[in-house]
């Protein structure tokens, strides 16, 4: 018995140095069942229940009509199936969603992506993850769902409107929160301190929320914890061509992300009035979790590629349809060197990319929330 335990463990090293892919293909494991916390930050039933109430709340947007769920509903995968969001000033759920009139605010700048499984952002292959230095956004520019679930209150086009400063939006959210009792009763029950209602205190309850928002049972998850009859046999060889392609190389991990950023040259969006360039003007973007990315669509940090396929297209332009136009303001040279060009079987690879679909996770929408606004916004 050991002598045949050990002449598989030499197999199993030899494929690995021989296999350039082995390591790529080890790396994609299934999601844990718990999301981790920050030790400042840890979850308690009164947290959650006061971030879902904000989550859903548009008492936090200047206007009183968008909320976090406008952009982030659970019939839409968390996300909201537009290219570019509607927030202020917006009515309508998910792709039916536009502005009212009269209107003069912008798109959100980017596409919205999912907030499912969030709380696994950092996560990597070996189990470690630090979720105090998670990367959020297409530009990393937060790290963290509690610095994360912050910023969108105190940007115009998101949450904030015309009705107060960036400076002071935060503030101006505290205090119409400390005027509601049902928000007064649900922060000192989650923070017992002298001052619960504080802006610190809203991006904890509202990470606590998103932290349930786990969706760990796809058919892919279930396949590495041992179901083998979880995958079809097509989705089975779209893995090995998902990895084979160099997809893997930055969809890596179990949130199939390095979490790291890079440039592709990805069109820009014509409703943006200029070119997004983002990280630091290089027009590099994080990668995207592929979790769940069967319900997400349309892609990229534009929301230019409408499904699975436009996306592979991009990445190998020369097959089947037409590729996007390349972005002018990215010269061949400086697309990533990891970047594929070459797709193979795509039609296999998106049969996986539907295995990372999960049934399991919370679609519940409140019958109210604290302040009596509209569940949600204007929706």
């Amino acid at each position: 018995m050991l002598a045949a335990a050990a002449l598989l463990v030499v197999v199993a090293c030899q494929k690995q140095d021989t296999d350039p892919n082995a390591a790529d293909l080890a790396a994609l494991t299934a999601l844990p069942l718990v999301a981790p916390a920050p030790a400042n930050n840890p979850s308690s039933p009164a947290k959650i229940a006061l971030g879902r109430a904000l989550f859903w709340d548009p008492v936090l947007s200047g206007g009183k009509d968008v909320s976090c769920a406008s952009c982030h509903h659970p019939a839409t995968g968390y996300a909201d199936a537009l290219d570019l969001s509607v927030g202020v000033n917006g009515q309508g759920l998910g792709a039916s969603r536009r502005f009212r009139a009269p209107n003069d605010i912008p798109f959100v700048k980017r596409n919205s992506p999912t907030v499912l499984n969030s709380a696994f952002n950092g996560l990597h292959a070996d189990g470690s993850c630090d979720p105090t230095a998670a990367a959020m956004f297409w530009d990393v520019r937060a790290q963290s769902l509690e610095a994360q679930s912050l910023l969108p209150v105190a940007t115009l086009e998101e949450m904030r409107g015309h009705q107060y400063a960036e400076g002071v939006a935060l503030d101006s959210v505290v205090a119409r929160l400390r005027r509601i009792p049902a928000y007064a009763s649900l922060f000192a029950a989650a923070f017992p301190e002298a001052s619960p209602v504080n802006s610190t205190n809203i991006g904890k309850a509202i990470a606590c929320f998103e932290r349930t928002l786990l969706a760990t049972d796809s058919p892919f998850d279930r396949y590495q914890r041992g179901e083998t009859s979880a995958l079809t046999a097509q989705q089975v060889q779209g893995l090995q061509d998902f990895v084979t392609s160099g997809c893997a190389k930055c969809h890596s991990g179990p949130m199939l992300s390095d979490y790291k950023t890079h440039v592709l040259g990805v069109a820009d969006n014509p409703k943006n009035p200029a070119s997004d360039a983002g990280v630091n003007g290089t027009y590099a973007f994080r990668t995207p979790s592929l979790r769940n990315v069967a319900l997400t669509a349309p892609y990229m940090h534009d929301g230019t590629l409408p499904n699975l396929q436009a996306v592979l297209n991009f990445y190998d332009p020369g097959r089947g349809g037409p590729a996007p136009s390349p972005n002018p303001h990215v010269a061949p040279s400086q697309r990533d060197p990891l970047f594929p060009t070459r797709v193979a079987n795509p039609a296999n690879i998106i049969a996986f990319l539907q295995s990372l679909t999960a049934a399991s996770y919370d679609r519940t929408v409140p019958t109210s929330v604290p302040s009596g606004l509209p569940v949600g916004g204007n929706l």
